[in-house]
């Protein structure tokens, strides 16, 4: 009866790791009492992505990555990123010296991809690299033990002129299996490429839609796309579909493996940023950020439920929440994307998007995007801010510099309390600490303060310390021949905290 009892113990054992809440005894034995309520301990491993920056040869590159300090344990462990592998398509490849080129050069991109584009040493102390053109990679990486919790990493690509010119700024994001893309297009004056990338050994197969105002957009082509291991793929949302469509939502999920995913959007006009995924689909969304000076800012949204949606959109401004002027409420149908132009709608004050339901018993999930001008005529940049999460515990944003960053602080509820954490340089500098106070309805836009003898770029860290929640992002700015070129990112909770089933097992039936 050993094997039995083993087996049973073993099975509870599993469901308390589980639930938290199992207790694991012997049949016929007395109860025990209920294991401990789940512990919160810091994550022991995180994986990030970022897609290649730019198909500019101008293309000026500079990858960031940081780990707050304090919350990692004990063990040393490592923290990572690794230039992504090349495609190499020899398949058809018929001539035997064509093929044996092709899979050497294949095997000097792997011995390449196995040094770092860099990696973070300890904790506190952000550090940076730079690549320049259009060779500059896709990257993938792992971060372990005191690495680990909060990790991040961002991109930031600066093109001074071309298609392409702008202030390219991209948070490095943990693979996933399901990500939204409201205010995407497939319309002539814009070049939208969807990066996929995939950190795994393995292929994964992902599936993109693509939804506009009258529905489903018609593609044969949007199935199946294969991202072979630790690889990136760029697919040009236009060669999707025959349809033309200004403000469209895409929608990427994974049939097999995991992904990270994101879109850079080109406009003829406006420049170019990428667009990261929203939120997952809620009832209420937050998009927080807009500059004081936007002069456009257009509101695209999705409704992928059975149900319409109608939503009250407000803006929560410097000193209160209100309507904007003819745009109270929006109509979202069902499968098809809705967008409001809100124009100059901060009129000189920073503020943030709140989208919550008409009726709060009628809560339907929805994605949402915001599309920011700031400047006029040629003198226009672009930038996105998605629906986006609170900060929770914990969030981080690297590559801050002395010049140009803003961080934006919203409290769609109760009046919060947030400590903002200017961490070291990474050519020197000491750490710096503010306290902030966000009125409940309010934005607060404020200039972090720099680290005191500052070296190089920081990182900044928000944390929530009393009421809330707290919506935040940081926009970075960079002035280049007369154009303000600008790109907005922003801090949802870094997970580097997770809840720990304890389990209790009771041994003592066990037969000698």
């Amino acid at each position: 009866m050993k094997s039995t009892h083993l087996s049973l113990i073993a099975g509870a054992a599993v469901l308390a790791a589980v639930t938290g809440f199992a207790t694991v005894t012997a049949p016929g034995a007395p109860a025990r009492t209920a294991a401990k309520p789940a512990a919160l301990l810091p994550v022991e491993r995180a994986g990030l992505v970022c897609p290649a920056p730019s198909n500019s040869d101008l293309a000026e590159t500079q990858y960031t990555a940081f780990t707050p300090a304090g919350t990692g344990g004990d063990v040393k462990g490592t923290a990572e990123l690794k230039p992504a592998l090349p495609i190499v398509d020899d398949e058809d490849e018929t001539d035997p010296k064509k093929a044996e080129k092709a899979e050497e050069a294949a095997e000097k991109a792997k011995k390449k991809a196995e040094k770092p584009v860099l990696a973070v040493k300890e904790p506190g102390k952000p550090v940076v690299a730079e690549a320049n053109g259009s060779a500059a990679p896709a990257v993938v990486g792992t971060a372990t033990g005191k690495l680990a919790p909060g990790w991040a990493a961002q991109q930031t690509t600066e093109v001074t002129a071309g298609g392409s010119r702008g202030l390219l700024g991209v948070t490095c994001t943990a693979p996933d299996t399901d990500f939204w893309f409201p205010a995407a297009s497939t319309a002539e004056s814009r070049q939208d490429y969807i990066h996929l990338t995939n950190p795994d050994d393995t292929g994964a197969v992902a599936d993109i839609e693509l939804y506009g105002p009258e529905g489903a957009l018609k593609s044969d082509v949007g199935d199946g796309i294969t991202v072979p291991a630790r690889s990136s793929v760029a697919v040009l949302l236009s060669t999707l579909t025959s349809e033309a469509v200004d403000q469209l939502t895409a929608h990427v999920t994974t049939r097999s493996g995991r992904i990270g995913a994101v879109v850079m959007s080109a406009d003829d006009s406006a420049g170019s940023d990428w667009i990261t995924a929203s939120e997952a689909p809620s009832g209420t969304l937050v998009m927080p950020g807009i500059p004081a000076d936007a002069t456009s800012v257009q509101l695209v949204a999705f409704a992928p439920g059975e149900d319409d949606a109608d939503v009250k959109v407000q803006l929560m401004g410097k000193n209160a929440t209100f309507s904007p002027a003819g745009n109270a409420t929006l109509h979202i149908k069902s499968s098809m994307t809705a967008s409001a132009d809100l124009k100059d709608l901060t009129r000189g004050e920073p503020g943030s998007l709140l989208l919550s339901p008409v009726r709060k018993d009628r809560a339907t999930p929805i994605v949402a995007a915001l599309r920011v001008v700031r400047g006029k005529g040629d003198k226009q940049e672009i930038a996105y801010i998605p629906a986006t999460g609170p900060v929770g515990a914990r969030a981080t944003v690297p590559d801050n510099r002395a010049k140009g960053s803003t961080l934006s602080l919203t409290a769609p509820g109760a009046t919060a309390k947030v400590k903002v954490t200017a961490s070291a340089g990474s050519g020197g500098g000491e750490p710096a600490v503010e306290t902030y106070t966000v009125k409940a309805g309010t934005t607060l836009a404020v200039t972090p303060k720099a680290p005191e003898g500052l070296k190089g770029s920081y990182a900044l860290t928000v944390e929530t310390t009393s009421g809330g929640p707290v919506h935040a992002s940081r926009s970075l700015a960079i002035a280049s021949d007369g154009v303000q070129m600008f790109t907005v990112q922003t801090l949802p909770d870094d997970r580097g905290m997770v809840e720990v089933p304890s389990a209790r097992q009771d041994l003592s039936v066990l037969d000698d």
